[in-house]
């Protein structure tokens, strides 16, 4: 039997993004956030979701572009720290040591040492309650190289990337590959 567990934010698992942009003063910062994800195709698109009282709603709002990285393992303390500080008091980035670049086609800045992030151009906003849906336009991916399989595509193996439950407040990992998409169904006879 199933209980109910009511109106729940429970779209199991979200994943851990760091989205980057710049202040008033041109300053750069980044915040983790918990909700977002990919929202069209053509033209490509992804959605935040955030609070007013951030520091990067704001900046958003003024620069009109943003960037997003998904969160690797080995850089996950750091996208914890950029969820727990605020950038109005720190500068997350000297704070980590972690490098801020200019991205070449949205003003915004993206994380170096992350393997890759996603130029957005902001398209819309959507006021939602609690929070506001920021959807950007994805006017380019960058990727490290050694990121790529042998067909020029993103290697999760590689990134390993992370998720998060932001219910109970947990961090995952990647598992292991379990099939191919639009290719495991096959395998059933409709009756």
């Amino acid at each position: 039997m199933k209980r109910s567990l009511g109106a729940r934010t429970v779209l199991l698992p979200a994943p851990v993004l760091v989205v980057g942009t710049y202040d008033k003063e041109g300053r750069p910062n980044v915040m983790t956030v918990a909700w977002g994800g990919t929202c069209c195709s053509n033209p490509p698109c992804v959605d935040i979701a955030l609070r007013k009282a951030t520091y990067t709603y704001q900046s958003i709002l003024d620069r009109r572009a943003f960037t997003v990285h998904v969160t690797p393992e080995r850089y996950l303390t750091e996208a914890d720290y950029f969820g727990i500080v605020s950038g109005r008091d720190v500068d997350k980035f000297a704070a980590t040591g972690l490098t801020a670049e200019r991205s070449e086609t949205v003003d915004a800045p993206y994380i170096k040492e992350f393997p890759f992030f996603m130029e957005c151009a902001l398209r819309e906003v959507i006021e939602l309650g609690l929070h506001t849906q920021f959807i950007g336009e994805i006017v380019d991916v960058k990727m490290d190289e050694d990121m790529l399989d042998d067909t020029g595509l993103p290697d999760v193996g590689r990134i390993r990337p992370t998720v998060m439950v932001p219910e109970i407040r947990n961090y995952y990992g990647f598992g292991e590959k379990l099939g191919n998409v639009f290719v495991m169904g096959r395998k059933l006879r409709v009756r």
